[in-house]
């Protein structure tokens, strides 16, 4: 077998740690320094099933706007993009500018290059602000930060998911707009907290590959008029 070989390092912003970028053959891996995977270019079916579940809730909105938090290797971008008609538009939120990087040089071909689409528009910084910054803006949000509600990387990632953060995203949303959440695991305090904030959310476990692989969540919310 093919050894991994390590193509770039870069900071997590906030004393987060360091993420490692690898290739083998014409997969890619990105890790947390010692040791955890955090995406993997052949593991990719729950990112898929979320932008597909949220946007597949929008099907009646002639001219919909989504904000993506979380870049990662663009799998969650590039499935929403398929779903979309072309006169939506597409914040992308990518706290790690290396991540951006990566994505254009290394990573674009793996989800056939989203960032290149028209309709998006990329933002270098954390998705927190782009949330605390707006009002009905978005029809949906889409949240593939971290490891979701149970973080790994910056600990200001846990404002997202905390009561503040998620009024803030209720706030963000138009009416019965879509908040869609991945996660690697499941997190019932997490869930307590969505119906606290007034959302009406539905809880599902999604393979990482097709039919096998690890189950991670996807939370979709909707916000009510």
């Amino acid at each position: 077998m093919n050894p991994w070989v390590l193509l770039d390092s870069a900071p997590v912003p906030g004393n987060g740690g360091e993420l490692h970028l690898y290739r083998r053959g014409d997969e890619y891996s990105i890790k947390l320094a010692g040791g955890s995977e955090l995406m993997n270019s052949r593991v990719h079916g729950s990112e898929d099933a979320l932008a597909e579940r949220a946007c597949a809730r929008l099907a009646d909105t002639p001219q919909p706007r989504l904000l993506v938090g979380g870049l990662g290797m663009g799998f969650t971008l590039a499935a929403a993009l398929r779903r979309l008609g072309e006169q939506a538009g597409v914040d992308v939120a990518e706290v790690v500018p290396a991540v951006v990087a990566w994505n254009r040089e290394w990573l674009g071909a793996c989800a056939d290059h989203p960032l290149q689409d028209a309709r998006v528009k990329l933002h270098e910084v954390d998705v927190a602000n782009l949330l605390r910054s707006s009002r009905q803006t978005y029809d949906a949000i889409l949240l593939d930060v971290d490891n979701g509600p149970e973080g790994l990387t910056r600990r200001e990632n846990d404002w997202l998911y905390s009561l503040n953060g998620l009024n803030a995203a209720y706030a963000a949303l138009r009416p019965r707009g879509v908040l869609a959440v991945w996660s690697a695991g499941p997190d019932q305090r997490f869930s307590q907290r969505l119906r606290k904030t007034g959302f009406m959310a539905e809880e599902t476990r999604v393979r990482a590959h097709g039919s096998k692989g690890a189950r991670h969540i996807i939370w979709i919310a909707r916000r009510g008029v």
